[in-house]
């Protein structure tokens, strides 16, 4: 019990807050309760296709291209497409975050993966939009001027401060020990570059790669490493 308790301390002391509301203010609680359903409900009609999508991207466009759009050396093109991506999107904050996850883990910069983040909360253009209409056109003009020079200048100081290293987007797999490799068959479609690059590990059969089982040491898994990223359909994964 106490190391569900530690596992779940976010959910602990929120379970303790309603404990405390409904003995002491049961009015506030039953509020509380109705508003965080509505925000459950929102996040169970959202999330299923942002999972979804976020996987497609991630099976089906190649590390290259994030990097050449979003990576390190993308320079202006990387921060302008993140403005747009940011900025055309839908749905609440929260959604953008397992986007931004697979980006960063793709191959996508820390900078413009603040910039997707900030733009996608503070300059939606749907919320531009209803900005003007109720506040004016100059003081969305001015206001949105002083955001992008924040959004930039906060990028640039969170590429000083916070390292890739220090985001753990690989922690599934880390907290488990490597026995080998799976590939989906769904995804895979037989191009052979697995093979080509590591026969002794790879061979494709029947237009699908199969994995030859082997034992694997540090070593090896590094190797591998590189099989995962050029695969073209991301179709490899450790196991």
């Amino acid at each position: 019990m106490i190391k569900v308790i530690k596992k779940n301390k976010l959910l602990t002391a929120v379970s303790l807050a309603y404990i405390f509301l409904f003995i002491a203010m049961p009015n506030k609680a039953y509020l509380s309760v109705k508003n965080s359903m509505y925000y459950i409900i929102e996040m169970l009609e959202i999330m299923p296709v942002i999972f979804i999508l976020t996987s497609i991207i991630e099976a089906w466009v190649p590390k290259e291209v994030i990097i050449n759009g979003f990576g390190e050396k993308a320079g202006i093109k990387g921060s302008i497409l993140s403005f747009l991506l940011g900025s055309f999107s839908a749905g609440p904050i929260y959604a953008a975050f397992p986007v931004c996850k697979m980006l960063l883990k793709k191959g996508a910069s820390i900078a413009n993966v603040v910039i997707i983040l900030s733009t996608w909360a503070v300059i939606k253009v749907p919320m531009l939009a209803n900005e003007a209409k109720f506040l004016g056109v100059q003081f969305m003009g001015i206001r949105w001027i002083f955001t992008v020079i924040s959004i930039l200048i906060i990028s640039y100081l969170m590429t000083v401060f916070v390292k890739k290293e220090d985001i753990s987007i690989q922690e599934e797999q880390s907290l488990r020990k490597v026995t080998g490799m799976d590939i989906n068959g769904k995804y895979c479609i037989g191009c052979g570059v697995c093979e080509k690059l590591m026969p002794q590990y790879f061979k494709v059969v029947d237009k699908k790669a199969k994995w030859k089982e082997s034992t694997l040491n540090d070593m090896e898994i590094n190797e591998l490493k590189a099989i995962i990223d050029k695969c073209p359909v991301k179709a490899i994964v450790f196991k």
